[in-house]
């Protein structure tokens, strides 16, 4: 028995020190606050805006924030050109939705003017790029297109974001100013060809890409159509003319020299108009090179037929 009472020894101490621990622990809670809520018969209801208020006083942290940032309204917000990114989103969509109605030719549809590419930078303020603005407008050309009858009224709402307003009564071409050195700058186009002509009080010396008239032209004909308009009204010898052609060929060059040379005389001498209309030299030539058709020799001419 005393070997037995001398192996349990140690298990009482153990239990004796784990009852202390116990009992200090329990001390030590007691006077922790439990939440308990107690259970009561009265009939009573407690005041509810005591208690709402005491509820409206607590503080909860992140109260009505959905989002941890801030979040663009468009996506189009990450993008170099974010407002006239959303413009041929709009346009593109509206194609896309739209396209399977009814077209008209473009000769049909109704003639808009479009905004410039300038226009466009400073109502947006946004550098966009002439490759990028082109591609919007060939977008909203082809919603252009659709049947007018059946357009649905989005698609005019999102045309008049692409359309400039347009003053009838102010709507004219800007007068040929003289500068400082008494030259005119007259502009003229022919075909492919192009030309501007400085018109200057002179002698009569007529200077063409930095060469004499019968350097550039060879052809009688073409030297006549260069100078048609101060010959017309006899002011050969009284205007020096320093002109710059470009593209096409020589007959495109001289007619497009002849409306240059006359606009730039008509802001020397306004009273040769109707001289300078008479002669044909202020009436723009629009008529340009008909294309090659497939199958053909030339835009019009068949292949000669052989028979063997």
């Amino acid at each position: 028995m005393k070997a037995v009472a001398s192996g349990l020894r140690p298990v009482a101490c153990q239990a004796q020190l784990v009852k202390t621990q116990w009992q200090h622990s329990a001390t030590l809670r007691t006077g922790l606050p439990i939440a308990i809520r107690t259970l009561t018969t009265n009939t009573t209801t407690p005041n509810m805006v005591t208690q709402h208020s005491a509820i409206e006083k607590l503080k909860i942290p992140f109260q009505g924030i959905q989002h941890a940032r801030t979040v663009p309204v468009t996506p189009s917000y990450f993008s170099k050109e974010p407002r006239f990114n959303d413009l041929y989103i709009q346009v593109s969509k509206l194609l896309t939705k739209y396209h399977h109605l009814p077209t008209v030719l473009p000769s049909e549809a109704p003639q808009l003017p479009w905004s410039r590419l300038e226009t466009i930078r400073s109502e947006l303020g946004e550098s966009v790029k002439a490759s990028h603005y082109a591609k919007v407008i060939r977008v909203a050309k082809r919603l252009n297109l659709i049947e007018p009858s059946l357009r649905p009224p989005e698609i005019n709402m999102a045309l008049e974001g692409f359309v400039r307003s347009i003053d009838p009564s102010t709507n004219q071409a800007a007068p040929i100013t003289i500068d400082k050195f008494g030259r005119a700058v007259g502009v003229g186009k022919r075909k492919a060809s192009r030309a501007r002509a400085f018109v200057v009080e002179g002698t009569g010396e007529i200077l063409v890409n930095g060469k004499t008239l019968s350097e550039v032209f060879g052809r009688v004909h073409d030297r006549e159509s260069a100078v048609w308009a101060l010959m017309v009204t006899d002011r050969i010898d009284k205007y020096n003319i320093w002109a710059l052609v470009e593209g096409g060929g020589t007959t495109g060059q001289a007619e497009a020299l002849t409306l240059a040379v006359a606009k730039g005389l008509l802001a020397h001498e306004p009273a040769l108009k109707p001289a300078l209309r008479k002669a044909g030299c202020i009436t723009r030539d629009i008529r340009t090179v008909e294309r090659k058709k497939h199958g053909r020799v030339k835009a019009r001419k068949s292949p000669a037929w052989v028979k063997r």
